[in-house]
């Protein structure tokens, strides 16, 4: 196409379109010499961009010689007439744009120039002009002559029929498709109508997949759980595998979800059912150890001065008894000093003297016997010695009728391990049930918001909080171990949903017809149907059969999208 210079056509002037049959099917370019760029502000229909401005040049060069603007009118009217008279007899089955009906229709003709252009290479925009010209009756061809002009044209202008519509694809391509039973068919792109044999391939998706990740986790999961022929066994093996594959134990989640598996092998073990002490043990295994510091009570507490306190230092004269204590108490000396004391009916400096050598024992007897002010005092700086963070202050507080500190700061780094916190919760019940019930909720909600999913999920669990929805971020829990609050495909995975499965199967071991709803509605069809797409269609028939038995142990009928779902999937 190199050599050929590139005008802008033009159409002819609006005032000449008024002519729907001109407007619609019949147009002529023309070449002005003060010809500009006429493809801005052009209508739609009419832009030049969709006709190849080489073809028209490359192959009917008479059409770029300039026409005179005088000329411009005459020449579209012989145009119009001779279209007109042409394109009537053309069309098909007796149908013509001037209106007249039944008239014969057209002979069988050669191929058109547009397709012959197209097979012989001659112009690259065939294809780009395919896509618009898909009727020959409606469009005029020209045709291949070294020379033309103005009037050669008086004869009525015979087109030829254009090629069907072009092809989906340009080149053939091997189709695909997913049959039953976890297949996939291959067609090959042979032509039977020009000898070549028809080739169609069914492979098994199992097959094809057997080197994925997903494959492998689907295959290795014995479920459906509900199996005559399962025995716990074979879960809690899968459990313990789980545990020693998946986890890290060199991060905090990672540590927290295998405490989630170790949880559902005791549940399993146990057909179900565990107790406080059970959890607390469970707890204990990998916890970290760490040292608590113990503090000496604060000066004000033990209502003394610094200057006061320095003047019972050893080595310094006690103007009590007169004496000069040794440089270094034993435990005896300072049990002994405290009896002394006594002696002289100094209770308060006993309780002093007791609070100041760690003598708590004989501090909180002593107060005891005395007023109930003066206990809560000592008792009082006996837990300002404990560090912030040791479980003997959630202790303390959970029986002092308070939810405790630890309950709202656990999971922080500097606050330390929060198992022993929960640990001391579950094993010490106090008289008011809904106080411990609160600290646990509380906890989750505070590792929750720190994102330890797992850990909450865990608290959650020792207080049989209940399942939700998906949609319904306001609740707790909806699948074990996984956080609702995220993108659905990341919430639902699957090895969530046979953690939540195994939970499932535990609570059913200690009450068989427990239902499971939220699980049942959405996730266990959906693993369903991973199965299916996985190609292990038999597994996944299983999956559909054991959520329509519960559906017909509960009312159908309230149930109808369930229903209809499980139904379509089988």
């Amino acid at each position: 196409r190199q050599g050929y210079e590139e005008p802008h056509w033009q159409y002819p002037t609006a005032s000449y379109g008024d002519d729907y049959t001109y407007q619609s099917h019949q147009w002529q370019p023309f070449l002005r010499q003060d010809d500009k760029d006429v493809s801005q502000g052009e209508p739609y229909g009419k832009s030049t961009n969709y006709w190849d401005q080489h073809y028209y040049k490359g192959y009917h060069p008479n059409l770029a010689t300039t026409v005179p603007e005088q000329d411009r009118g005459q020449t579209y009217d012989s145009y119009e007439e001779r279209y007109t008279l042409a394109a009537r007899p053309e069309r098909a089955g007796g149908e013509t744009f001037g209106g007249d009906l039944g008239e014969a229709g057209v002979q069988p003709q050669e191929p058109s120039l547009l397709l012959q252009y197209r097979e012989s290479g001659l112009s690259s925009s065939g294809y780009e002009l395919s896509q618009y010209i898909h009727d020959g009756a409606d469009h005029c061809d020209f045709t291949l002559s070294g020379t033309w002009s103005p009037g050669q044209a008086g004869g009525p202008l015979v087109s030829t029929p254009a090629p069907a519509a072009p092809h989906k694809f340009q080149w053939p391509h091997v189709a695909m498709c997913f049959g039953a039973g976890g297949q996939l068919v291959l067609v090959h792109p042979n032509r039977p109508a020009e000898g070549q044999q028809a080739h169609v391939a069914i492979h098994s998706l199992e097959v094809v997949l057997q080197d994925m990740k997903d494959l492998e986790e689907l295959k290795a999961f014995p479920g459906p759980l509900a199996r005559e022929d399962l025995h716990k066994v074979d879960v809690m093996t899968f459990c313990q595998q789980k545990i020693a594959t998946s986890c890290d134990f060199s991060t905090q989640r990672g540590r927290d979800s295998a405490l989630l598996w170790k949880l559902l092998v005791l549940l399993c073990r146990q057909n179900g059912s565990m107790v406080g002490s059970d959890t607390a043990e469970l707890l204990m295994q990998d916890c970290k150890r760490q040292n608590y510091k113990r503090q000496n009570p604060a000066a004000n507490l033990t209502g003394q001065t610094d200057d006061e306190w320095m003047s019972r230092q050893p080595g310094t004269l006690d103007l009590i008894t007169g004496e000069v204590p040794p440089v270094v108490e034993t435990q005896a000396q300072i049990v002994e000093k405290f009896t002394k004391l006594l002696y002289y009916g100094r209770k308060k400096d006993a309780l002093v003297w007791a609070m100041r050598n760690q003598l708590w024992g004989h501090a909180l007897f002593l107060s005891s016997k005395m007023d109930s002010r003066t206990y809560s005092w000592v008792l009082t700086g006996f837990t300002s010695t404990l560090a912030t963070n040791d479980p003997l202050q959630t202790f303390f507080q959970l029986m002092s009728g308070r939810i405790p500190q630890a309950a709202l700061c656990c999971g922080d780094a500097a606050w330390g391990d929060w198992r022993p916190h929960l640990a001391v919760l579950l094993s010490n019940k106090v008289g008011d049930m809904e106080l411990n019930h609160r600290a646990i909720v509380t906890m989750g909600d505070t590792l929750a918001g720190r994102g330890a999913v797992e850990a909450a999920h865990f608290c959650y669990l020792m207080v049989d909080t209940p399942f939700s929805y998906f949609g319904a971020k306001a609740d707790r829990m909806a699948l074990l171990g996984s956080s609702h609050r995220q993108t659905f495909s990341q919430f639902a995975r699957t090895e969530v949903i046979q953690r939540m499965e195994i939970f499932e199967y535990c609570q059913q071991l200690r009450q068989p017809k427990s239902f499971l709803l939220p699980f049942q509605v959405v996730y266990k069809l959906l693993y369903a149907s991973r199965l299916a797409d996985h190609g292990l269609p038999a597994q996944a028939l299983q999956y559909c059969e054991q959520i329509a038995t519960a559906l017909l142990g509960q009312d159908p009928a309230s149930h109808p999208v369930l229903a209809q779902q499980v139904m379509k999937v089988s």
